[in-house]
Parts: C-alpha cells; structure tokens; sequence
C-alpha cells in the first residue's frame, strides 16, 4: 500500500472526542466532555429546512451561498459588531460555510503555504493545530497563562514572529478558556499583525454568549481598503442556535478577495447543502427565544456550577463567555490530566475534558461543559475530587 502523507499521519488524536466516545460507551455517564447544545431546535427552523426539501430545491447553489442568507449572516454581523454602514460588512463579504471547522480550513488554505508559521494560542482549540499541520503549515503556540488571566501578551507574540509567520489566530470568546478580550487588547493584537504584514483569523463561534463583558471583534479594527485588510471572521450557528448537525456557518473576508474565495470554495466543497442553508436563514432571520433562552440558560448554569467548585474549594476560572468552565484539578492529576480524566471516568461515571487536549499549559486543568441540564452538570461536577484548604 503507498504511504499516507507525513501530515496525515502525524495528526494527534483530539482528546476531547477520545473520551467523549468513551462515555458514550459507558453505562450512565455523566458527559460534560463536550459542548453540545441540548434544546429542541425552535419548530420554524426545522420547517425551513424540510420545505426545502419538499419542494426539490436541491440542486447546486452559489458557491459563497443563496444570497438571502449571506445578506443575513452580514445584518447579523453589523447588529453585532455595531457598524451601521451597510457597505462595511456587506454580503459580497460572506461565504456560507459547512461549519466553522470548515471555514477554518477554508481561510488556513488561502493562506498558509506548506512552512508557513501560524500563531495558535495555547491553550486553544485542538482543531487550529490539526487544520495548520494537515496543510504542512507550522503551528507555533502562544502562551495563554493562568497568572495574565488567559488573555495574550503583546510582548509574548512578538518574541515568537519570525520571518516565515504569516497568521495569527485570536480566539474571542474562548473555547476552552471562557476568556474574552477587551476592546483595547483587540485593538493592539490588530496592530500588531499590521506591523508584521500578519492575516489574522478570528475564531468568533461563541460570540452571541458572553456574560456581564462585549464581544468586540478585530473586524471592527481592520482597515476596509482592498489590499490592506487582513481580518478573516469565522462564524457558526452550531453554538448560537444549535446547530450543530447541520454544519452551518460564514466566514468573512476582506473586501476585494471574491474571486479567489470563489474558486477556493468550489476546490474545498463546491457550496452548502441547501436544506441547511434554509435552515439558517430562517434561524437568522427568524424568532430569537432559542438564542435568549440558550444565554440565560447558560449564565445559570456557569453560576450553579461555579458554587460547587467553591464548596469543594477546586480553583476554577470564571466564564466571561462561552459555555464552559476551566477548572484546576492538578491536586488529584498527579501532573497527567490525560490518564485521570479516564479514570475519573471509570470511577466515577462523569467525562471532562482534559486539559492537555488544548495544549501544554492545559496540564493539571479541565474543561466543563456548561450547555447540558443543570441536575447533571451539578451532580457531575459534585463527584471532582475536593481539594483540601490551605492552612
């Protein structure tokens, strides 16, 4: 048999899958390995989605999309991001994806050559690493510390640019993290890639869920002159209105790109399934109880679960967004969170993600799912093993 590429083969394993389908597996599991969202998908939306089918309109669409929908996904945008120009963010600037996962591929495709240096953060999404490494790009991981609360050093990032660097992704609300950047850290992490001629590729898939603090993102600070804007913005409805099945998201690009973009999307996966773009439209454009409900849903149960990890006094950091708590379980890991997460599992019937699926500094953390149902994420969560009071 002729040999996989070195790319192919060199992968890791995503951590988070590897235990989640190992709960599955398991009798009664408790799984806050992943974040799933579990409401009902809101009637209208399904309708959508089997109207179109009903009525065949099942053949080919646009490659970036129907345009109905990317005018959708650009309303959304602006709403979200505040610009009232309609020219800003216009739909000439949208591509309908299959996801965001997708879309990340898409934008590292356009832009990274195989030996090209990336910025990931660390800890971050294991995804960003395995997408670089597929396309024989190079991953370099930036540091996210406990002690600077999560967030990037601008002096951290520049001690790290080379020559061969060419993207830096920024992840605002972050998974695992629940961190969210201000809007003057957005601000600087822009100008930086403007002073090292850097694309940025901005991971906003939780951006309708932050709590108390507002999701600002680098878009708003990139320049609107073609040749000069560097800003890629990639979207979902998987977390924002549930999704996830569909495989339903945008990516933006700065302007004057629509050519490429073109024949890039018709390389990778010609356009989205139809069904699911109605689906979306009617999300977007539809009743918005299922994003409201899905936001305070959440807060509440960051909070119910945050008084758990305090009662066990199991250091955690609190979620300004997302649904997921981060927490420290480095007094029961034994410095190999990897191998306790599947023995927490075996003992004690409950997933968490480890750690280590996100990178080095996640040694000794968890993330916790926060999009379940409240009486099993405060069971689950009550089975962590406590940690003992200082003195």
């Amino acid at each position: 048999m002729p040999t996989l590429s070195a790319a192919a083969s060199d992968l890791p394993v995503n951590q988070i899958r590897e235990i989640t389908e190992q709960a599955w597996l398991t009798s009664g599991a408790i799984v806050l390995s992943i974040g799933e969202p579990g409401f009902p998908l809101p009637r209208h939306v399904l309708d959508a989605g089997m109207a179109c089918l009903e009525r065949d309109e099942t053949n080919y669409t646009p490659n970036a999309g129907i345009p109905a929908l990317r005018e959708a996904f650009a309303a959304r945008f602006r709403e979200r991001t505040g610009v009232s120009d309609g020219n800003r963010f216009g739909a000439d600037r949208v591509y309908v994806v299959d996801g965001a996962q997708q879309g990340l591929h898409f934008a590292m495709s356009l832009l990274l050559a195989p030996g090209d240096e990336v910025l990931i953060p660390n800890p971050g999404y294991p995804t960003f690493v395995m997408t670089a490494s597929l396309l024989h790009a190079a991953p370099v991981r930036y540091p996210l510390y406990p002690e600077h609360g999560f967030q990037p050093r601008i002096s951290d990032l520049e001690e790290l640019i080379t020559e061969r660097t060419r993207v830096l992704v920024l992840n605002s609300p972050s998974n695992p993290l629940g961190a969210v950047f201000s809007g003057d850290l957005t601000r600087e992490l822009v100008s930086l890639a403007r002073r090292h001629d850097l694309w940025i590729i901005s991971d906003e898939c939780y951006e309708a869920f932050t709590y108390d603090v507002p999701h600002v993102s680098p878009a708003v600070f990139d320049s609107e002159v073609p040749g000069e804007a560097r800003v890629f913005t990639s979207l979902t409805l998987s977390k924002t209105y549930g999704l996830t099945g569909l495989r339903i998201g945008a990516l933006i690009c700065p302007p004057g790109l629509e050519k490429v973009m073109n024949n890039a999307m018709e390389a990778i996966v010609s356009c989205v399934a139809s069904p699911s773009q109605y689906a979306a439209l009617a999300a977007l454009t539809g009743p918005q109880d299922y994003v409201s409900h899905a936001h305070e849903h959440y807060r509440a149960n960051r909070d119910a679960a945050s008084a758990v990890l305090d009662a066990r006094n199991i250091p955690y950091r609190t979620a300004q967004g997302a649904f997921y708590l981060w927490a420290d379980v480095s007094h029961a890991s034994d410095g190999d969170v990897r191998s306790w997460t599947h023995r927490f599992l075996a003992e004690e019937g409950v997933a968490v993600a480890p750690g280590t699926a996100f990178g080095s500094i996640g040694e000794g953390w968890v993330r916790i799912a926060l999009c379940g149902s409240r009486q099993d994420l405060v069971e689950g969560i009550s089975r962590l093993p406590a940690r003992a009071a200082a003195r």
